[in-house]
């Protein structure tokens, strides 16, 4: 299910350099999103860009929806000059998210987010708190600008394992190779994944050897967000077949195994 939010209203606006996060008042799609889904953003009423912009649900809270987004090109730009009370038309929330399991296990639930793809991690990370489960959550960058989320993360009492590419904070290199070594002693039930594709691919060939089940968030390109561009596809098993897939509509969220990564190199 979706809804236009014709009169969503900016509440706030927080920057971190190249970094942004927007509080928006869309009580009907706070009311029933769920992590791992994404709106489609209206960036400017003029018509141009003409597409609208994909977004990760951040946060929901009360009458208000989170988005989390770094400046790369027209459209974010556009998006990060929202200022509190400027209008804003959204979509959503569209896709499929991540897996709750109902019955929360023993071990810890690992979260990993590279750069931008922590966007979703922190709705997920306090509705597997609200049901029980104990997520960590491990959030790695190039160097400590790109993890500006710390300073939300770690007041809400979650475990954080940090790593940037310079050591400039937490661990000196990737977030990969953070996790190579707290794996074997955290030895958890399940991972969830969202991050640039080259760190995704090497942890999901890492967790060839952990067999722990695992789903990733994917990103793509999306011309409409409803499945109709077929603009955002991927490789994804179906069976013993293989099929270009949608993201927006069976996706963003796939479970570890059935994604091809080859066919996206």
């Amino acid at each position: 299910m979706s809804l236009i939010e014709r009169n969503g209203r900016v509440v706030a606006h927080e920057a971190w350099g190249e970094y942004h996060l927007l509080g928006i008042r869309a009580p009907a799609i706070a009311k029933i999103a769920r992590p791992g889904q994404f709106l489609m953003l209206q960036v400017n009423s003029s018509g141009f860009p003409l597409l609208r912009r994909p977004i990760s649900v951040h946060h929901c809270e009360d009458d208000r929806v989170e988005v989390f987004f770094k400046v790369v090109g027209t459209g974010t730009v556009l998006l990060a000059a929202k200022r509190p009370g400027d209008k804003i038309d959204l979509i959503g929330p569209l896709g499929k998210g991540f897996t709750i399991p109902g019955q929360p296990a023993a071990a810890p639930v690992v979260l990993v987010g590279g750069g931008r793809g922590i966007a979703p991690l922190r709705f997920l990370a306090h509705e597997l708190k609200a049901k029980g489960h104990l997520p960590i959550i491990f959030y790695g960058g190039k160097t400590k600008q790109d993890l500006p989320l710390t300073a939300y993360l770690q007041p809400e009492g979650f475990e954080l394992f940090l790593a940037t590419e310079d050591g400039g904070l937490g661990f000196h290199g990737l977030i990969t190779e953070l996790l190579e070594r707290e794996i074997p002693r955290l030895k958890p039930s399940r991972l969830y994944v969202c991050g640039p594709e080259g760190m995704m691919r090497r942890l999901a060939q890492l967790n060839q050897r952990w067999s722990i089940p695992a789903e990733f968030s994917l990103e793509a390109k999306m011309g409409c967000g409803f499945g109709v561009c077929y603009g955002c596809v991927w490789l994804i098993r179906h069976g013993v077949a293989a099929e270009w897939t949608r993201i927006c509509q069976e996706g963003p969220v796939f479970p570890g195994e059935v994604i091809i990564w080859e066919a996206q190199a």
